[in-house]
């Protein structure tokens, strides 16, 4: 596996610093992170996925990821000139901030409706999402604390089959997701509630180290 770059480095450490009882989540992060980097080298695309808060935080990923979080994004020069003789050209070139590629399932409520009214098989509307969207390359992140979503499961066997890296986020037990993730974290914790502020703390470095590989100049 790669050596971190220092400002890569610099992330992980403070989230040592902060949360000393992450460090056994420390190796699969860095599996994700470098994974996320071939991902974005091939143009590829996050996806993301999870139930009750789980789905609130795969939301919030893609949030973080979509336009500046900690640092500064510019765009390139060559898109700044494309937008120029455009309408208000000057203006999004002078404003708009670069993003990572990143999309939450289960928001499209159209597309989810249908799939709910028309297929009969449950809990299948992430999989079939992702099925219309994923490529070779790309990465799913399924965030579960129990780790025994069958929605999300379908989606990671979805990812797999198009030769997408799936990876877990859950709970210390991982259940049946981290048994089949090509990379599973599993995050301490006794209770729902304290599961899920470790998730918080994994998924905002994760989105902190991505952007520090591609952007490591601070706002």
């Amino acid at each position: 596996m790669a050596s971190l770059l220092p400002v890569e480095q610099e992330v992980l450490e403070g989230m040592l610093a902060r949360r000393a009882d992450l460090a056994p989540c420390v190796d699969p992060l860095l599996e994700l992170h470098h994974a996320l980097v071939t991902c974005y080298d091939g143009g590829g695309t996050l996806f993301t996925c999870g139930n009750g808060g789980s789905n609130a935080d795969a939301m919030h990923i893609v949030g973080e990821l979509n336009k500046s979080f900690e640092r500064k994004r510019t765009l390139t020069e060559e898109l700044k000139a494309a937008l120029q003789p455009l309408p208000f050209g000057p203006e999004l070139a002078e404003n708009l901030e670069a993003g990572l590629r990143g999309h939450a399932l289960g928001f499209n409520g159209a597309l989810k409706t249908a799939v709910e009214n028309d297929i009969p098989l449950r809990d299948i509307a992430f999989a079939q999402e992702l099925n219309a969207l994923v490529r070779k390359g790309d990465v799913l992140l399924g965030i579960s604390t129990s780790g025994n979503a069958s929605n999300c499961l379908m989606a990671m066997s979805v990812a797999k089959a198009h030769g997408a890296v799936a990876v877990s986020l859950t709970g210390p037990h991982g259940g049946k997701m981290a048994l089949f993730a090509d990379i599973a974290i599993k995050a301490p914790g006794d209770k729902t509630k304290v599961i899920q502020e470790a998730h918080i703390v994994l998924w905002h470095t994760m989105c902190c180290l991505i952007e520090a590989h591609y952007f490591p100049v601070m706002r």
